[in-house]
């Protein structure tokens, strides 16, 4: 017995230090998953599914590894467009989960985007949108999912893994017949992990809500079209083992899988990954880009300033890489409303702390990290969300990542109001702490940690020069090229010359990859306008 005690005292020691690779990046699935507006696991038993035509089709291990990562990570780039597709059919959730029940293609496909376009509009910009839909279709879809497709590319090299997968990714929205975008390749011109991938995730979909016999009936019918012919043909032979598959402990069948299950990330490994994965929470709205990185840091520093074990900081610090993994879950058309929420919607908002805890509850070895991360909204005189929590279930761990994430939001622009001044937001901390909410000795902690909002800002990565730096800025946190210009008081051609010495010097060609570099290197947050000259 008193072994069985020391074994777990030794556990509880190295928890704080490593985790192991496959299942962060398991983790990372089920983010996904909210991001799709699909149940958790949906990409966990899509990779049971792609595994079973792996073994059909006799994959080497080369291939088996670069199917289970691309099926892991294919919609990753679902973040970073979600702005988009918001602002385009409203719902962005609901707007993913329900294209799963059409193939990509035909009228019937044009009629739902016609259906959802605008939808959430007034009548007159809903027309607007309409004309501009209907003028050029595939065009005006082709821009949106360009961008995906780079993006996804990014992001899966961003968190680590290798090129083949990135490849793969970036074709997701390709097709067999050659009728998808944004390349229009065919045939084996996509990756093979592209194409099992796609059969076994939309198939995972129809399974679950049509059984065998109609999710069969659905690959078959979209054979040729949509998806491999001998894929799908491949699948049906394999129809006695989908039908044993398992309904329960999917996360740990989906482990069993991962070619580097083993593969344990310690100290700077595992919190170069947790970074990566809080910038892709991050990506879901313009004007948190750079959010959570500049929380963790900040909330670290307030430990260390208090005097608190170098453990606690070490969790304060990837609580706060992680804290809005739950952001996902809940649409861009609620987080990006200036008017005041309905109650549902603001249900909807409370709750995803929990779904941070949800993503993150099975990953061994980062529990006290989690359990930090999702009592971040929680309040001192339990006024907060979740769950109500008040003073004496709140360690100071998890006060101090409030007040810190609390501080830097308030600096950060919101739909509903503009970005506070350094003085505003110290003062709001302080009444928050005078009216019992958050902790007073955290707050003092977090205020001198940041300085008082000094706003001084890092230069020089890449060659940038200052003004360079504060238009990456702007552009980071979603301002088009006329927004940044009316912001420093320049013109849109100059911003537009700025953003080309930009893109060149950091090697990217995108928003997106300009928007990466800019996490990496601490540059995405507010912006002092008069911090350079023009």
């Amino acid at each position: 017995m008193r072994g069985v005690r020391l074994i777990a005292m030794a556990a509880k020691r190295t928890s704080v230090s490593e985790g192991r690779r496959a299942e962060v990046l398991a983790a990372l699935s089920i983010s996904i998953d909210l991001g799709l507006g699909l149940p958790m696991e949906h990409v966990l038993r899509s990779s049971l599914l792609a595994a079973l035509l792996a073994d059909e089709l006799d994959l080497s291990e080369e291939q088996r590894a670069t199917v289970y990562y691309t099926n892991l990570v294919l919609w990753i780039g679902c973040h970073a467009d979600s702005h988009e597709f918001s602002r385009w059919f409203g719902d962005d959730l609901a707007m993913r989960r329900d294209s799963y029940l059409l193939d990509w293609s035909g009228l019937p496909y044009l009629r739902f985007l016609l259906q959802r376009t605008g939808s959430h509009q007034p009548a007159a910009r809903r027309t607007r949108q309409l004309v501009t839909l209907l003028t050029a279709p595939r065009a005006q879809m082709a821009a949106l999912i360009h961008s995906h497709c780079l993006s996804a590319g990014l992001m899966a090299e961003h968190i680590g893994l290798d090129r083949a997968v990135a490849q793969a990714v970036e074709c997701a929205y390709e097709r067999w017949d050659g009728s998808g975008l944004p390349s229009g390749r065919r045939g084996e011109q996509i990756p093979l992990a592209t194409r099992v991938v796609q059969l076994a995730e939309t198939f995972e979909v129809h399974l679950r809500t049509q059984g065998t016999s109609g999710a069969l009936a659905m690959a078959r019918t979209r054979s040729g079209r949509q998806f491999d012919p001998l894929l799908v043909e491949a699948l049906d032979r394999c129809r006695d083992r989908i039908d044993a598959l398992p309904d329960h402990d999917v996360w740990t069948r989906a482990l069993e899988l991962a070619p580097d299950g083993e593969v344990m990330l310690r100290g700077a490994e595992l919190d170069s990954l947790l970074g990566a994965i809080g910038d892709f929470a991050d990506l879901k709205c313009p004007f948190t880009v750079g959010h959570s990185r500049a929380v963790a840091e900040l909330a670290a520093a307030a430990a260390r300033q208090m005097g608190l074990a170098s453990t606690d900081v070490e969790i304060i610090r990837r609580a706060g890489l992680v804290h809005d993994l739950g952001r996902m879950g809940v649409p861009n058309s609620v987080w990006e409303r200036s008017a005041p929420l309905s109650e549902s919607d603001l249900e909807r908002v409370r709750l995803y702390p929990y779904l941070t805890g949800r993503v993150l509850h099975r990953v061994r070895g980062l529990e006290r990290v989690t359990a930090v991360a999702e009592a971040h909204r929680e309040r001192l005189d339990g006024s907060g969300y979740p769950r109500g929590l008040t003073a004496s279930a709140l360690p100071i761990t998890q006060r101090i990542l409030a007040v810190a994430d609390t501080y830097r939001g308030w600096l950060e622009h919101r739909p509903h109001r503009p970005a506070l001044s350094a003085k505003a937001a110290s003062a709001g901390l302080r009444g928050e702490a005078a009216a019992g909410r958050l902790d007073a000795t955290a707050v003092g902690a977090v205020l001198t940690a940041a300085g008082h909002g000094s706003g001084r800002r890092p230069s020089g990565p890449a060659g940038l020069t200052p003004r360079e730096l504060q238009v990456l800025a702007l552009l980071s946190q979603g301002l088009t090229s006329t927004d940044i210009a009316r912001r420093l008081v320049i013109s849109t051609k100059t911003v537009r010359n700025h953003l080309e010495h930009i893109y060149l010097k950091v090697g990217v060609t995108n928003r997106t990859g300009a928007m990466l570099f800019a996490l990496e290197h601490g540059i995405a947050g507010p912006v002092d306008n008069g911090a350079a000259a023009p």
